[in-house]
């Protein structure tokens, strides 16, 4: 349990982020969990470099609807500090925190304080000792440390714990992860660190968290990118929502375009996840736009619109043709339908809630 949010297990498979404002600043920091939240994120860490961020890390946490995950590096006190504070999670890098000594403090002050902690190896900041014995960052010496890490925790009697064995090399994260799960039975938190900007980071996410999801592996995911934490949140998202795995929002089939098109695809489609955002009732909306495509695309969706001739359109409701709509009026058209269809879904799923309740 990462707070009142379970990871592992039968759970669902939880989407994370990470504040980038200074955490010291809590008015800024609180701002930009609240942006995190409305995106979906189950999950929010924030680091913890300084006494100052500790200090307003307790203010940070009372005012976050989701739990916070204390990002700890190099100076164990912190980790003190914000189990104190109220961290629902302590992220420590082994390799970085320092002695087994200093790491036995911080499982005391985490059990003491009913938080989880997560294991966090890096490619970028393993041990010496086992650099010296692989050379270079492997799978095989990620997950070494990963168990040694996990022995510590277990000699404690601490078993609230997940891991992590990251790189920004897909390959090698990839690998680490698979070793790792054949060897282990816990919580599993993936992410391809450092991945880059928002297309390119986006791709290697997509596919080492992607393969690793694939194959049964993973409980909750973080998409590392150079972009604001929303973009993660929404990325980690559409990864879980392309495999199946969880839905939230409005998921789009939409066409690339051509010469065909009754309208700017393009443009629509950038219009509408911008106008679509706040909706998270899982629902389906397609964007097609010629005939070539565009019914078939709608009989599979909630929402659908196919261009047609002379600025005049098709809108689908429930995959069937249900009227036409003009060009200019068709953004806020389309709109409307996707707040009423989520209105309609969230009326639905509240009176089976209700039935079941009275049963």
């Amino acid at each position: 349990m990462v707070g009142k949010v379970p990871v592992g297990g039968d759970a669902p498979v939880t989407v994370q982020t990470m504040t980038n404002t200074p955490t010291s600043d809590a008015g800024a920091t609180i701002d930009q969990i609240r942006r995190c939240e409305e995106a979906g994120a189950d999950i929010i860490r924030v680091s913890c470099p300084d006494v100052e961020s500790t200090t307003a890390f307790r203010q940070i946490v009372r005012a976050a609807r989701v739990p916070i995950v204390a990002d700890i590096h190099f100076h164990y006190k912190r980790a003190l500090e914000a189990a104190d504070a109220g961290a629902a999670c302590l992220r420590i890098n082994p390799g970085n925190i320092g002695s087994s000594e200093r790491v036995a403090e911080v499982v005391r002050a985490a059990k003491a304080n009913g938080c989880a902690i997560r294991i966090g190896v890096n490619a970028g900041s393993l041990e010496k000792d086992l650099l010296e014995k692989y050379g270079e960052p492997c799978p095989e010496a990620l997950v070494e440390s990963a168990l040694d890490h996990i022995k510590l925790l277990q000699d404690h009697d601490f078993h609230e714990y997940k891991v992590a064995v990251k790189a920004s090399d897909v390959f090698l994260a990839v690998a680490a992860y698979m070793q790792l799960a054949e060897a282990v039975d816990c919580p599993l938190h993936l992410g391809i660190t450092e991945a880059g900007g928002l297309i390119g980071g986006t791709v290697k996410s997509a596919i080492g968290i992607g393969n690793l999801l694939w194959a049964g592996i993973g409980d909750t995911i973080r998409v590392s990118l150079s972009a604001e934490p929303e973009e993660e949140v929404r990325v980690g998202y559409e990864i879980l929502k392309s495999l199946g795995i969880r839905t939230r929002g409005v998921r789009v089939v939409s066409c690339p375009s051509c010469a065909r098109q009754g309208f700017d695809v393009i443009r629509t489609v950038e219009k509408l996840e911008e106008r679509l955002k706040h909706i998270a009732t899982p629902m389906s909306l397609s964007v097609l736009g010629c005939v070539v495509n565009g019914p078939g695309e709608a009989r599979e969706t909630d929402i659908g619109i196919t261009g047609g001739g002379n600025g005049r359109h098709m809108v689908y409701l429930s995959g069937v043709t249900d009227h036409h709509v003009e060009d200019a009026d068709m953004i806020e058209h389309i709109v409307r339908l996707v707040e009423a269809k989520a209105a309609e879904i969230e009326a639905a799923n509240a009176a089976a809630e209700a039935s079941e309740a009275a049963e």
